[in-house]
């Protein structure tokens, strides 16, 4: 079980800035409150502030200098890039060239970059799981710009983290157009009677602020740089989630489970991408940090 005591650092260490692109997003404004702490300063930028996909956005960073730049930016519209050009192209910039820009001006100035993945990096039919470092192959656009990211981080080098997550969850994403969490959904739904669930697709819920947690011990426990599965302990597919929503909300609407096929969705999805952290202490359970959040919300 990770250790959910803040770490601290004497008073005389220098205050190191952290730059955190993507602010006002889920995960964030996580990271903004994770790092509000005596010894760093923050800067957040969201796309008010900084358009991450524009040419000149190495050299805003650059003149900033940052010790650790932590890129929460991304493109999540899964099925309008399976099925629009100009929705692709948006995908690929953001998920694959921004964080290859943030890498090489990272490495320009010696900062620790963070940039984040997805489970959908993989094609979902290894039943065991996940490791850091098993191939990805994905099934889908957004799959494949996010393992293409991956990829322009690793060839930059440098001090780098890539965190793979899941099923984000958490406080709402403050940014324009935001997609709702699946646990935000159900949240609405309690007090109908009846609620088709999809009964397949087994995956590894993560809770926002236990993910900021992950990424600063990563940098302050100095891991050895590379790719890390930052997500809660334990797995479970849509229905079984749903059920543990209810369960805690101490609420029963009546679920049926259904195929995935009875929602047809552009953009094939794993059937299985449960991710398993071999290289740090793992998280919490994600009943846990569901139980967390659901206790904020009330």
């Amino acid at each position: 079980m990770m250790n959910t005591k803040k770490l601290s650092k004497p008073a005389e260490t220098p205050l190191k800035k952290v730059l955190i692109l993507g602010c006002q997003g889920t995960l964030g404004q996580a990271l903004v409150a994770e790092f509000n702490l005596p010894e760093y300063i923050v800067v957040g930028w969201d796309r008010n502030e900084a358009d991450v996909t524009s040419a000149q956005i190495g050299r805003r960073v650059i003149a900033q200098k940052p010790d650790i730049i932590i890129n929460a930016t991304g493109y999540n519209a899964v099925d309008k890039a399976e099925t629009d050009e100009a929705e692709k192209a948006k995908c690929f910039q953001l998920n694959s060239f921004t964080p290859g820009k943030l890498a090489k001006a990272s490495k320009e100035i010696g900062a620790i970059f963070v940039n984040y993945s997805s489970d959908y990096v993989f094609r979902g039919d290894k039943i065991e799981g996940y490791a850091e470092n098993d191939r990805p192959d994905p099934i889908s656009v957004y799959g494949q710009s996010k393992w293409e990211g991956e990829k322009f981080v690793a060839v930059v080098g440098g001090k780098y983290y890539v965190i793979r997550p899941s099923r984000l969850f958490g406080p709402s994403d403050k940014t324009a157009n935001a997609k709702k969490s699946f646990v935000d959904i159900m949240v609405e739904k309690k007090n109908d009677g009846k609620i088709k669930v999809v009964n397949e697709e087994e995956g590894c819920p993560t809770y926002s602020l236990d993910l900021a947690y992950f990424t600063r011990l990563l940098v302050e426990q100095k891991k050895p740089y590379g790719i890390y599965h930052g997500v809660n302990s334990g797995s479970c597919n849509w229905y079984g989630w749903a059920g543990e929503i209810f369960k805690i909300l101490n609420k029963q609407p009546k679920l049926i489970p259904v195929l995935a096929s009875e929602f047809p969705r552009a953009a094939k999805r794993p059937l299985y991408s449960v991710l398993l952290n071999t290289k740090t202490e793992p998280m919490r359970s994600w009943q846990e940090a569901l139980v967390a959040y659901l206790s904020s919300l009330a």
